[in-house]
């Protein structure tokens, strides 16, 4: 039985399919520009021990034409990775927010759809397009189990003096207005990985996910105690087009003073601040290289979102009573070593201390950047959060039939 991994976007669907045991994908790929007459299809297998990569550039109107030629390619004479679409057992879905009600890796249903869709406000940029991915598998794969694992459910672990706000109880009562925290997927997978590297089950660890979209996450043992995003993915650190934290007032004085609605006020935070707001730029290659030819706003944004993460490795470190390890990961943790170096200066008093040189050497899969006298690791570990949905669908459906 074949697992095939979904993670669907407002404009893109991202896909691996896994055999049964392996962690190797059979194939993987990703639709981009749905929606728009120049869309682009990226699709990855092997084929006699080699990988290779077909490019696909065509129309795709909506989700559906988008998994109807993802299901094509899957079956597709020469590059056939299964007989047909009876083959893949169960659909395993990334679902940024889960709320307090879907907690767990859960088998899609229409009520836990009906949950899903309750939760548009808190993720409107997410979970509409989680929806759509769901509806359009059912239908490519009728005779499939199709599973949620959710963004949200890694945090479910963070105590109660750690998950709410200072507001009145009726917020959090009537409302669910809580920190939930995101990118789990991601922190529960390094975190694991971490942990079997260094061998240490009881690891005290502070993972970063830096990609467009940034966060943070205590982790003591396996679970996740703090997070950086909070009721939105909006908060914590400084991102591509996210502005993070912020004061609230900031917020009330745009809107009595300069009258922005909700929806600009949305806008801006969502999409026109960070790192875009600060250099006119979100992607952290182009910002590197500004700052690499000395351009001042390039520096100041660099220094910025290097401070708020070192500000978060304090209170976490504060916060678990100690530190065995940082642990850097996605596109821009595990590739941007300006960024990692900026984020480790001066942080001798917590024990960690770079190795220069290993930061600036490429590498694949799991490495250490500490320097000798180092007392707390510094890891990156890449993510894999397809892998990790893999896992937890098989374990699901482990427990569902017994074995």
């Amino acid at each position: 039985m074949e697992i095939f991994v979904i993670n669907s976007g407002s404009s893109s669907i991202k896909y691996q399919l896994f055999s049964q045991d392996s962690s190797s994908p059979l194939c993987s790929g990703l639709v981009e520009r749905i929606g728009q007459p120049d869309a682009l299809i990226t699709h990855k297998y092997r084929q006699h021990d080699e990988e290779k990569v077909l490019y696909i550039q065509q129309q795709v109107s909506d989700h559906e034409a988008g998994m109807q030629a993802v299901g094509e390619l899957l079956t597709r004479d020469g590059i056939a990775v299964i007989r047909d679409s009876g083959q893949v057992g169960a659909v395993g879905h990334r679902v940024v927010h889960g709320g307090e009600k879907l907690t767990g890796t859960t088998v899609i249903t229409p009520g836990v759809k009906d949950k899903i869709k309750a939760l548009y406000p808190l993720a409107p940029l997410h979970n509409p397009g989680h929806i759509k991915g769901i509806e359009v598998s059912e239908k490519i794969f009728p005779r499939a189990v199709q599973i949620a694992v959710f963004d949200t459910a890694f945090h479910t672990s963070l105590p109660e003096k750690a998950f709410r706000y200072a507001i009145p109880d009726s917020f959090y009562k009537n409302h669910g207005i809580r920190v939930y925290g995101f990118h789990g997927i991601s922190h529960q997978y390094v975190s694991g990985e971490a942990m079997k590297y260094l061998n240490h089950t009881d690891a005290k660890l502070i993972t970063i996910h830096l990609g467009n979209g940034c966060s943070m996450a205590a982790v003591n043992g396996g679970k996740s105690v703090d997070t950086s995003m909070g009721l939105t993915p909006l908060d914590g650190l400084i991102m591509g087009t996210r502005s993070g934290s912020i004061d609230a007032s900031v917020l009330l004085y745009l809107s009595e003073q300069e009258n922005y609605s909700t929806e600009q006020l949305t806008t801006l935070l969502n999409k026109q601040s960070g790192m875009q707001g600060l250099t006119g730029h979100n992607d952290m290659r182009d910002i590197s290289a500004l700052y690499n030819n000395g351009n001042a706003r390039a520096e100041l944004a660099y220094e910025m979102y290097a401070y708020r993460i070192k500000k978060f490795i304090g209170a976490y470190a504060a916060a678990m009573n100690g530190l065995d390890a940082i642990v850097f990961t996605a596109g821009v943790g595990e590739n941007d070593a300006l960024a990692r170096d900026l984020v480790c200066r001066n942080m001798d008093f917590l024990g960690i201390k770079l190795d220069n040189e290993k930061n600036s050497e490429k590498g694949n899969g799991i490495r250490d950047l500490s320097a000798p006298a180092s007392r707390a690791r510094i890891l990156v570990v890449p993510t894999n959060e397809e892998l990790e949905i893999a896992r937890q669908c098989r374990q699901l459906l482990g427990e569902t039939t017994g074995r």
